[in-house]
């Protein structure tokens, strides 16, 4: 195994880099110690030639005249890829603002870009506020700090950790000043800060899928606003990923009081020709859902996708779909069943499969069947709504005369259940709980259910609504027959039970977020992305008074274009042209992410490009 190697900027006496040498092991470990200063400007520096014979004794690397701005100039090819980059207290000198030392930070995490190993971290340490983030205590307004983390993401950069800076437990280190002047600056409520790779925008493009249906295969692309959320298979067998595994413990307890028969999802695609056939009550959710084309798959497309294409094998437990036959339609595609260029949805719940469940003929009043899946539909942005979430289902039937029996018995379970989980990671004699409350709807026959969270953060919402109860459907089949379906959002529990506080997070495929869960085990989660930066941006437009405006559509656009990193849609004004009578919205959106690195430059672009999006498909005039 080659050994770490560590790299230190910026070095002022050398005695850092001097103590921290003498606690490293030579031969697992080596050390590249670096000043702006050429050996001349150090003759004079008793302490500093000390240091340096120190390390050279134990065998460190010592540069002079390296900038930190310009790293790669400094190494060659084979000589790059450090695991450590120490910067300690960077300044660019005298009386220097703000200003200019952010602008010296930029340039250093740019440059660290070219030597750092994929999993290298950078340490900087700075002065008690200088950073901007809410570790420092006291904290400087944002406009007059260093805006550290807003800086390392120029370097595609995230803060993955931060932590006092403690002189005192490195023996003989010396804190000295710019450019190594014998002048010593206060260290006191200084902070390490621990700077990680992120994942690039660049590397989640739209996927091209390849589905199988019947004996035809179909292709259609991701819609954009679900760029890297399809066929993830987070519940799938091989999967440690939180959301399995909060789905199996609800559903092993379940299983001590009823008997479970577990169902087997497909794909979530519904064809236009099957929705047709759904309930009244069922057919409200499609208002929301993501429509896409099938196109007749042909080998000539799958050159064009650059090997993004993605095989599925369209698996319909239930009905078969099928487009009716009609006269427009040739005999050949009668006998297939499905037009070349059909119309489909996403699924945007399972309860699109309860019919198929409850008219099958092996259905058992009594028995729990149960089915969990991905689900997908059009919402505003929201802390807590999101475009695309696991679900679990539980379909219960039973005789009406045993009606409330059966359903206080599997509401009873289920608050035990959640209360249980919900309760996992308190600590013991905090005082802190979580409640679930099955919450009865205007037609007092169907719940909502809440949950009144002490341990998460959330935000202005009092009470966060994790699913519902339906008891208002009849059997079309048997009036004596009722049921009760039961609909989860096992992303929101998830996040509930592990402390996550981004939806957003769970989707990531950054490998640092699954390192957190052991399989069988709950404990609370340790972000990887600490502290990331906000930036508002307010747009205003003319709207076309005889297209309308669908804000719902608004809100899908911005998550297109931003790649979900669009975190608030604040409405601010409505202006009306007293002499044209033509109206104007004005709203503010807020970028941040929660696992990549996002600068003010991108966020600029992202809301550039916006500007032209809504122009052209909401028919508005941007101001």
């Amino acid at each position: 195994m080659a050994p770490r190697r560590l790299l230190l900027v910026g070095e002022g006496n050398f005695s850092f880099a001097a103590a921290l040498n003498e606690t490293l092991d030579p031969k697992t470990t080596r050390l590249v110690a670096t000043c702006v200063q050429r050996p001349t400007d150090l003759a004079r520096d008793p302490v500093a030639g000390e240091n340096l014979q120190r390390l050279r004794r134990r065998g460190a690397e010592v540069r002079f005249g390296v900038d930190c701005t310009h790293l790669a100039d400094a190494f060659e090819l084979h000589e790059r890829k450090f695991d450590r980059i120490y910067f300690n207290f960077p300044h660019c000198g005298r009386k220097a603002g703000v200003a200019k030392n952010r602008e010296l930070l930029a340039k250093f995490f740019r440059s660290c870009a070219d030597v750092l190993a994929e999993a290298g971290e950078v340490h900087v340490a700075l002065c008690r506020g200088q950073g901007g983030t809410p570790a420092d205590n006291p904290r400087r307004e944002w406009h007059n700090s260093w805006q550290v983390v807003a800086m390392a993401a120029l370097g595609g950069l995230i803060l993955s950790d931060v932590h006092p800076f403690n002189h005192e437990a490195i023996p003989g280190y010396k804190c000295t000043g710019y450019r190594s002047q014998d002048k010593t600056f206060h260290t006191e409520g200084a902070l390490n800060h621990i700077f990680t790779r992120s994942l690039s925008f660049e590397c989640l493009q739209p996927r091209i899928f390849r589905v199988r249906l019947g004996d035809q295969w179909f292709s259609f692309s991701e819609p954009e606003a679900l760029v890297g959320k399809l066929n993830r298979g987070f519940l799938e067998a091989p999967s440690c990923h939180p959301i399995k595994t909060i789905n199996e413990k609800i559903l092993a307890e379940l299983g001590k009081a009823f008997p479970l028969k577990r169902m087997k999802c497909s794909f979530p695609l519904l064809l236009q020709s099957s929705t047709s056939v759904l309930p009244s009550w069922n057919c409200d959710i499609l208002s929301a859902a993501f429509w896409i084309n099938l196109h007749e798959y042909n080998s000539d497309s799958e050159s064009l996708t650059n090997g993004t294409t993605q095989d599925i094998e369209f698996l319909m437990p239930f009905s078969e779909p099928s487009l009716p036959s009609g006269p427009e339609r040739d005999e050949e595609e009668a006998q297939v069943g499905i037009s070349p260029d059909a119309k489909a949805c996403l699924r945007p719940s399972l309860l699109v499969h309860v019919q198929d469940v409850i008219q099958a003929p092996d259905f058992l009043p009594g028995s729990l069947y149960i089915l969990s899946g991905p689900v997908f539909r059009k919402c505003l942005i929201l802390p807590f709504t999101m475009p695309a979430f696991h679900e679990t289902l539980l379909i219960l039937g039973f005789n009406q005369t045993l009606k409330d029996g059966h359903l206080q018995s599997l509401l009873d379970h289920l608050k035990h259940i959640l209360d249980g989980l919900l309760t996992q990671i308190l600590l013991e004699g905090s005082g802190l709980s979580s409640s679930v409350e099955f919450v009865l709807q205007p037609n007092e026959k169907d719940y909502t259910i809440s949950v009144t969270s002490h341990n998460f953060d959330l935000h202005d919402v009092k009470d966060l609504i994790i699913g519902s109860v339906i008891t208002s459907t009849i059997s079309i089949m048997n009036k004596d027959q009722g049921f009760v379906f039961v609909s989860m959002n096992l992303d929101l529990l998830a996040m509930l039970v592990w402390g996550i506080c981004d939806w957003r997070m769970l989707w990531t495929f950054d490998n640092r977020f699954q390192k957190n869960f052991v399989p069988g085990r709950i404990e609370p989660f340790k972000n990887f992305s600490l502290y990331p930066p906000c930036y508002s941006h307010d747009i205003s437009f003319w709207l076309d008074e005889k297209k309308g405006f669908d804000e719902l559509e608004f809100h899908t656009v911005a998550r297109e274009v931003s790649q979900d990193t669009v975190i608030s849609i604040q409405f601010l004004s409505h202006f009306q042209h007293p002499e044209t009578g033509q109206v104007s919205l004005c709203y503010r959106l807020v970028y941040q992410t929660c696992d990549k690195a996002l600068s003010q430059q991108q966020a600029a672009s992202m809301q550039s490009q916006l500007r032209k999006e809504v122009e052209q498909r909401l028919h508005v005039t941007p101001r």
